[in-house]
């Protein structure tokens, strides 16, 4: 029986038990999530790890980190170096995006050191193993090709695929019928388009998806349904390519779930700010409540280098409008691989956001830690600010940079800090109202 079959049939196992205290809710209410589909625990059975976490509605918002090799930095050496980033900043999940020679080397070494769950893009290593090794062209991958590299990450012990299953010919069609700016920037998406394109088939996500749903239930792989034709600048935000998909993404949720398989849906993208909550309201109508991840949104197209503050603006609007799960975006974002100081500011950034929707959202717990915090900022308690700091490090170091000023306040306002004096001005025998 599959996790979600599980919970539909009301058999309350250990890995319940164990997420639902990750999580902070009674069993009954993580099984009965899981069981609408609201609710999606990312852990496929040949992945060991303790934590047991969960993404979906009345959760805490979580927050994914991208990492991966490339053609020209293919060593897993760095990417083990960032996964540790990944773990130490907070993030709640992995992907490993790699691309190039090793990449079943750095997925492996990965999920072997790997404490959190993991995702991928099978359709990477498709290109990679036979396109760039064999010499072959996209669209001379088989379909058994392909099944079988998904079959190879499941038995790794990958626990969530991004698989392109959306983009349909007929979506194709209503893509080319509204003119876009930036076309399909997905690279999973472009392969599949490739492929298509190469053979004037259907696309195989999408047409042999039952047989893709059955290897992600044979290992306990949820599927993250993607977003081929995101849209990849504000200008093509919401257009018909995108919605078109969108509405076969919710019939292919319907079909993952009756299979016995957890869904995510994956979202946009760049997006003006005033989209974001409808476009947070479609996708839950139209995929019936499945968790939703999206990537930002990035709420302007101009600010290369400062990508993680646009995608963390818009992930902060996107999670308290409804969506579960944010993909950091980091500064590196449109301009080169990141490195593992630029991993490190892109988790923080989704984390801030995530947080700030929480607040919004209500999620227990979440308001307390500022309320912890401001009582810390009113006793000028330093350690404790620092230790309830999203990034601790880096709170004590700016503490410490700041050390001149040797007082109990800060060296921004020294004697005169705001606190201490108001404290000494509402004193008792001090306030006018007191005196009369």
């Amino acid at each position: 029986m599959s996790i979600r079959e599980d919970a539909l049939n009301g058999t309350i196992t250990p890995l319940f038990e164990s997420c639902a205290a990750t999580e902070g809710v009674t069993v009954e209410v993580l099984m009965a999530g899981v069981a609408k589909g609201t609710i999606a625990i990312t852990k496929n059975k040949n992945h060991d790890f303790d934590k047991i976490m969960a993404v979906g509605k009345g959760l805490s918002t979580k927050v994914n980190a991208n990492i991966g090799a490339s053609k020209d930095y293919p060593e897993a050496k760095q990417e083990l170096e960032k996964l540790a980033v990944c773990v130490n900043a907070g993030a709640d999940t992995v992907m490993d995006l790699s691309l190039g020679e090793n990449i079943n080397e750095v997925r492996r070494g990965i999920l072997e050191n790997c404490p959190i769950p993991l995702g991928t893009v099978p359709v990477y290593q498709i290109v990679a193993d036979i396109v760039e090794k064999e010499h072959k062209a996209i669209g001379e991958v088989t379909v058994q090709e392909m099944l079988a590299c998904i079959e190879e990450q499941a038995r790794d012990g990958v626990d969530f695929m991004t698989i392109h299953s959306g983009i349909t010919r007929d979506a194709l069609r209503r893509l080319k019928g509204d003119e876009r700016l930036m076309g399909v920037v997905s690279r999973g998406g472009s392969f599949t388009l490739e492929w298509m394109s190469h053979n004037q088939a259907e696309n195989p996500f999408y047409e042999y998806y039952d047989d893709i749903l059955a290897i992600l239930k044979e290992h306990e792989v949820t599927i993250s349904l993607g977003d081929g034709f995101r849209p990849g600048c504000c200008a093509d935000a919401t257009d018909r390519g995108q919605v078109q998909e969108l509405i076969h993404l919710g019939e292919l949720t319907q079909r993952a779930w009756d299979a016995g398989v957890q869904v995510i849906v994956e979202g946009p993208g760049h997006m003006p700010l005033d989209q974001i909550t409808a476009n947070i309201l479609l996708q839950k109508k139209l995929c019936h409540g499945a968790p939703f991840y999206v990537l930002g949104p990035l709420v302007t197209d101009i600010a290369p280098g400062y990508d993680h503050i646009t995608g963390a603006i818009g992930g902060a609007i996107a999670a308290s409008a409804g969506a579960d799960y944010l993909c950091y975006v980091t500064p590196a974002e449109h301009l080169k691989l990141p490195s593992a100081e630029d991993v490190h500011e892109g988790i923080i950034a989704s984390r801030i956001a995530a947080h700030a929707a929480d607040i919004v959202k209500g999620v227990p717990g979440a308001f307390d830690k500022d309320i912890a915090m401001a009582k810390c900022r009113n006793n000028l308690d330093w350690k404790g600010q620092i230790a309830l700091s999203m990034d601790p490090e880096k709170a004590q170091r700016y503490r410490e940079m700041g050390n001149s000023y040797k007082g109990d306040a800060c060296s921004m306002c020294g004697d005169y800090c705001a606190v201490k004096v108001f404290k000494k001005a509402t004193r008792p025998g001090r306030c006018p109202s007191e005196q009369k």
